[in-house]
């Protein structure tokens, strides 16, 4: 992949911004009308709780709570793509640390913040944007992104230094969660009738796959009418777990023509499918369009778990899901290759997939 070296204009810190007092957002943040979250004449806004999994009876000795537990998670994805789990094996005192670690990184000064400011070649660091086109549109987040797999790509010099402990928490949290990802993936093949290590081996098995965390922070937005946390996209890798913030909602899901406002549960990590997935899948399993709303009361801070393919994986529908009356809808490609669009073009939505398809 080639990308630019550096930002194509001066980054501007979101969090900054809304420190200033501004009453104003600047041109930059606000979207296009029929884009703004709250355009009621074009979508009508609900809460919704997507499918709640009990992860725990998936240890049941009766054999049918184990088969209703995956057949429960393989629907939610045929319908939802999206669902929540809970008493999934990671410590809630771990979940609590890590992202009161991340939320007092980024009340760190801003000359502190700034040693570890990132760049489009691989996005790890701190930063204020996704895409590299002149003039885009911005979304109201900072964030600091980091990789965890493969340990290759894993650099711990260039995760923050500031809270001490963030290091350490951000290691132990990542080991649990692609425990937890290695586990759903498992789950995912069963409900396919795949064997049970195929998304996993797919992705690279154990020393391909990747992993990486972004912590998203939202600053109060004195107009959060008029634009948004993160703009409406589906993940371009294979499953994301995200810690929500539990006090105020924010994470919409596109559900038809409308866009419904998920309902987190304490504790629990709201997991989506990503398009490697759907792919890999033949779109029986659903990457879902989604988008974050801010607002003027309160910030809030997220952090999402993106479990992936190995960069140079290729990936295609699994060929026991191909027949003749369903054939392949998409064209085999690399990881590299399919998210050098997001990182190019920034959130849009579900183009990248839909221009994936196979010609008919």
């Amino acid at each position: 992949m080639s990308f630019l070296q550096s930002w194509p204009e001066p980054i501007v810190r979101v969090q900054s911004l809304s420190e200033s007092g501004i009453r104003k957002i600047p041109d930059r943040f606000v979207k296009p009308p029929s884009d703004r979250p709250f355009n009621i004449t074009d979508m009508k806004t609900t809460s919704i709780n997507v499918p709640l999994i009990d992860l725990e009876n998936l240890n049941s000795p009766n054999e049918f709570v184990r088969k209703e537990t995956i057949d429960g998670i393989s629907n939610a994805c045929r319908e939802w793509g999206f669902f929540q789990v809970a008493n999934h094996g990671v410590s809630h005192e771990l979940m609590e640390k890590t992202r009161a670690v991340w939320h007092e990184f980024f009340q760190l000064s801003l000359e502190e913040k700034q040693k570890f400011a990132n760049s489009p070649v691989t996005y790890e660091g701190y930063g204020s944007r996704i895409g590299t086109e002149v003039g885009a549109k911005l979304d109201w987040c900072d964030y600091f992104y980091l990789h965890y797999l493969p340990e290759a790509l894993r650099d711990e010099n260039k995760w923050p230094r500031l809270p001490i402990s963030c290091r350490k928490l951000v290691l132990e949290y990542g080991q649990e969660l692609v425990k937890l990802s290695k586990r759903l993936t498992t789950i995912l093949s069963i409900g396919l009738g795949l064997n049970e290590d195929y998304i996993h081996q797919s992705f690279g098995g154990n020393n391909e796959t990747s992993a990486c965390l972004r912590a998203n922070f939202y600053p109060k937005c004195p107009q959060p009418d008029l634009t948004h946390g993160l703009s409406p996209h589906s993940d371009p890798g294979g499953i994301t777990l995200l810690l929500p913030d539990t006090d105020i909602p924010g994470l919409q899901i596109r559900r038809g023509n409308n866009w419904l406002t998920v309902n987190p549960i304490p504790n629990a990590f709201i997991v989506n499918i990503g398009d490697q997935v759907q792919v890999l899948s033949n779109a029986i399993y659903k990457s879902v369009e989604h988008r974050v709303i801010v607002n003027s009361k309160k910030e809030r801070l997220s952090l999402a778990f993106f479990y992936n393919p190995g960069g140079d994986k290729l990936i295609k529908p699994a060929h026991q899901l191909v027949t003749k009356d369903c054939p392949a809808l998409y064209s085999p490609m690399t990881f590299n290759e399919y998210r050098s669009f997001i990182r190019t073009k920034g959130l849009t939505g579900k183009c990248q997939i839909e221009s994936l398809k196979s010609p008919r």
